[in-house]
Parts: C-alpha cells; structure tokens; sequence
C-alpha cells in the first residue's frame, strides 16, 4: 500500500534554549492511506463550513467560540479507526547530550525524526512524508532522512521526505492539534477550564486512557517517550 505521513514538532528550541520552557522536546507525525487524503480533506472542509472556521488549524487556536470545531476534529480523528493514525516522541531535553551528535543540533533532531518514523515503516509499503516547512531547516537534511530510512527499511519504499507549508496542508495541521494535546499533557501545560482542557478530555475519553506514554504495540495514538540515560 502507499501511505502518506505528516510531521510536525513543538518545543525544538529546547536543543539549544539556555531557559528551557518546557521539559519535552516532541516530534509528531500522522499516518493514513495515500487514497484517503481527499477524503479527509473534503470532511475538514465541510466542518469547516459548518463550524465558519477557515483559519490554520492549529493548537495554539483552540478556544471556546471554535471548540465544537475542534472537537468534531477529534471525532473525525476516532472515526477512521486505524485508518489514520498518530505516533509521536518525547525527549526529555535534559537527558539530550549533544557530544553523541557531534555537537550538531540538527542532527540530533534529525536522528529522533528517525525514531518516529522507522518504527512504522513496514515491509513491502511505500511512504511519501511530509514535514512542516520551517525556514531554519536545511533541503539537504530533508534528503539524508529518506536515504537513511530507506537504507534502513529495504523491503519498503521511501520516496520521499519534504518540507510543504502548514497553512497549505490540512493534514500538517492535525498533526499540530493531536502534537499539541499529547505536548499539553507530557509538559503539564494544560490549564483546568479552558477549551483546550475540554478537546483534551474528549480525545482521552474517545481513547479510553490518559494521554501518556504507551506501549509500542499502540497504533492509535503512540506517545514514544525514550529513555536517553543511557546514552543516545
């Protein structure tokens, strides 16, 4: 099958932040069949029609007069069952030592790309992924990743890795939302009574669980928090 991922990152100042806001750095990626991105471009529209709701979907933006947006986001989310899917990581930037990564920060980011996308990559697929265009990331890095993955995924395909604009890329744009949410939780920033406490606590009832860290065998909602103590 050909699949399509979505990646995006919140907290990648924490590499090099000397007042680190938050002790997560967190990398996120959503999931789902190359044939269904139409169609969940053409559901997002018609919500967005309904709700008036034409802005950049985005964490950050969720508030109380686009809180039932939003929340029909999450539905639509748990409506494709394992259809569309979302992995994320957690990286405790106290643990992170640059020296492993020669000292470059964007490698290292790079390298906990690779963790979120290599374990989902599976045998006799082929995956095109998209990340966020950010002006401070460099093309080049962009094509390491894919030849890295697909070095490490022989019997896949991994066609590409490129950067797109947010504001052009619905699904881009979920991955912020969900990334948003499971950062709110592993950062403890999610204050009691706000609207984002409520999409919070329909996506964790819609779950079944807290949002936290999971097992691997969790194809839902993966949160990948990774022990660095060791050394990585």
């Amino acid at each position: 099958m050909e699949f399509e991922v979505y990646c995006d990152e919140t907290h990648p100042d924490l590499f090099t932040s000397q007042k680190p806001k938050a002790q997560y750095l967190m990398i996120g990626s959503l999931w789902l069949p190359a044939a269904l991105r139409e169609d969940v471009k053409a559901k997002v529209k018609a919500l967005r029609q309904e709700h008036n709701a034409w802005g950049e979907i985005k964490w950050t933006k969720v508030s109380p007069s686009q809180l039932a947006f939003y929340l029909e986001l999450v539905e639509l989310f748990i409506g494709y069952g394992d259809k569309m899917r979302f992995r994320c990581i957690a990286v405790d930037q106290q643990q992170i030592n640059m020296d492993l990564h020669q000292g470059d920060h964007e490698l290292g980011f790079y390298k906990f790309y690779y963790q979120v996308l290599h374990h989902w990559i599976l045998d006799f697929n082929s995956y095109r992924i998209f990340c966020d265009l950010k002006s401070n990331r460099e093309p080049a890095r962009f094509t390491e990743l894919r030849q890295v993955l697909d070095n490490a995924n022989l019997s896949a395909d991994v066609q590409c890795v490129q950067a797109l604009p947010s504001k052009q890329v619905t699904p881009i744009q979920l991955t912020d939302l969900f990334l948003g949410a499971a950062s709110s939780r592993l950062n403890r920033t999610l204050q009691e009574g706000t609207a984002k406490e409520a999409l919070v606590l329909e996506l964790e009832q819609r779950l079944g669980r807290p949002l936290g860290p999971t097992w691997r065998s969790e194809s839902k909602f993966n949160i990948f928090k990774i022990d660095l103590r060791g050394g990585w």
